[in-house]
C-alpha cells in the first residue's frame, strides 16, 4: 500500500515580512532597463538623436506614470489601465523603428503593477489579469512577428515580458494575501482576549458570589447573636475567616485557569451555605455519577442556584435533584420562597448559561408551579 506523501509546508513568520509590500519606487528602479537604448544612441546606433531621445523620455514618463498610478488607491483603476495601453503602444512603436525590443520588458513589468492591483471578480482564473498580461504580451510577439523578427527572438522577448508580468503580479497578490492574513490573525487573537476576559469576569463572579453571600449571611449571625452567645458567635466567625480563606485559594484558582471543585463539592458546599442560611436543604441524587465533562458544569450550576437561593428566595427549603443516565444529566434547584430573582438575569445566569452553552447543554430559570423558583440545567443526550 502506498502512503501518501506528506507536504512539507514552511513556517512563516509574518511579523517579520514588509507590511505593504513592494513600493512604486522599487520599480522605478526598473528604468535602468533603458541602459541598452542609451548605448545604442552614445555608439550612434540610432538616428535621429533628438527624436530618440525624446521617446525614450516619454516612454520614461509613461511607465512611472503607470506604476504610480497603479499603487496609488486615490486615483481611478481606469486611469493605470490607459497608461498602461500608451505605454504598451509606446514599446511597440520604438521597438519598430528602433528595434528597442528590452522596452517590453519594462512594459511587461509594468503590466505586473497594473495586474496585481486588479480587483478580483467571481472565482476561477481571473479575467482582469489575464486580458492585462496577455493584452501586453500579445501586442509584443505581435509587433515582433511583423517587424520579420526571427522566431527565437519573438519567443525570448514573448517570454520574458510574460513572465515579468506574471511574476510581478503574483508578488503583489501574495503581499496582499499577507496584509489580509496579519489582519485576521490579529483579529483572532483580539477575539481569543475579549473571550478570555469574559471567561475571568465569569468565574470571579461565580466564585467570589456564592461565597461573599455565604460570608454575609454569617457576619449577619454574628452581629445577632454576639452579645447573648458569644461562644456561638466565635464559631461563626472562625466559619468566616474560613471561608474568606476557601475563597482567596479560589481565586487563586481562579487565575491559573481552574474552573471549577466539581459537583461533589459544590454539593456538600451548598448543603453547608443553605443550612446557615436557615434554608432546609434536600439533596436527591439518582443514577451514576455524570462522566468528567459534566460534572464541572452541573458543579457550577448548584454554585449559582444555591447563591440565588440564599441571595433573593426568602425560602424555607432548597431541594437540588440529580438525576444521571444514558450519557446525560439534569439538575434541578428548586426553592418554596415567595420572592423570585430579578426580572431581568444577571451576570450570574447569563455567565452559566454560556457555560452550559459551552458543554452542549441547556439552561432554564424561572417562577416554579405553586410558587418558588427553580433552575434546570440539562446536559448530554436526550435531555
Amino acid at each position: 500500500m502506498i502512503r501518501p506523501v506528506e507536504r512539507r509546508r514552511p513556517e512563516i513568520a509574518l511579523d517579520r515580512i514588509g507590511g505593504d509590500g513592494p513600493e512604486p519606487a522599487g520599480f522605478s528602479l526598473w528604468l535602468a532597463v533603458l541602459g541598452w537604448p542609451v548605448a545604442d544612441l552614445l555608439h550612434g546606433r540610432s538616428h535621429p538623436v533628438a527624436a530618440c531621445v525624446a521617446a525614450l523620455v516619454l516612454f520614461a514618463v509613461l511607465y512611472l506614470a503607470t506604476v504610480w498610478t497603479a499603487f496609488d488607491a486615490r486615483v481611478p483603476f481606469r486611469v493605470p489601465v490607459a497608461l498602461l495601453a500608451a505605454l504598451t503602444a509606446a514599446a511597440a512603436a520604438l521597438a519598430w523603428w528602433q528595434e528597442w525590443d528590452a522596452l517590453f520588458v519594462m512594459a511587461g513589468i509594468a503590466a505586473g503593477t497594473v495586474a496585481g492591483h486588479a480587483r478580483q471578480r467571481g472565482r476561477g482564473p481571473e479575467a482582469p489579469l489575464l486580458l492585462i498580461i496577455g493584452g501586453v504580451s500579445l501586442a509584443t510577439v505581435l509587433t515582433l512577428w511583423a517587424r520579420g523578427a526571427e522566431g527565437d527572438t519573438i519567443l525570448g522577448i514573448g517570454y520574458g515580458t510574460a513572465t515579468a508580468a506574471l511574476v510581478t503580479a503574483v508578488v503583489l497578490r501574495l503581499f496582499a494575501v499577507i496584509g489580509l492574513l496579519r489582519a485576521a490573525r490579529e483579529e483572532l487573537a483580539e477575539a481569543a482576549v475579549t473571550r478570555e476576559r469574559l471567561r475571568f469576569s465569569r468565574d470571579l463572579h461565580d466564585l467570589l458570589g456564592h461565597t461573599l453571600s455565604l460570608m454575609v449571611v454569617k457576619a449577619q449571625a454574628v452581629r445577632i447573636i454576639a452579645a447573648r452567645d458569644p461562644e456561638t458567635a466565635a464559631r461563626q466567625a472562625a466559619d468566616i475567616e474560613t471561608v474568606g480563606r476557601q475563597a482567596l485559594g479560589e481565586v487563586r484558582q481562579a487565575v491559573a485557569g481552574y474552573r471549577g471543585r466539581g459537583l461533589d463539592a459544590e454539593l456538600e458546599a451548598a448543603r453547608t451555605a443553605l443550612a446557615d442560611a436557615g434554608i432546609e436543604p434536600v439533596i436527591r441524587r439518582s443514577g451514576p455519577p455524570p462522566p468528567p465533562e459534566q460534572d464541572m458544569p452541573l458543579g457550577w450550576a448548584v454554585r449559582e442556584g444555591v447563591t440565588n437561593v440564599i441571595r433573593h428566595s426568602g425560602a424555607r427549603t432548597c431541594t437540588i435533584t440529580l438525576r444521571a443516565g444514558g450519557g446525560g444529566a439534569v439538575l434541578e434547584v428548586r426553592d418554596d420562597g415567595a420572592a423570585a430573582p430579578p426580572p431581568s438575569p444577571g451576570h450570574g445566569l447569563h455567565g452559566l448559561t454560556e457555560r452550559m452553552a459551552e458543554a452542549g447543554g441547556t439552561l432554564e430559570a424561572g417562577p416554579a408551579p405553586g410558587g418558588g423558583f427553580v433552575l434546570t440545567a440539562a446536559l448530554g443526550p436526550g435531555q
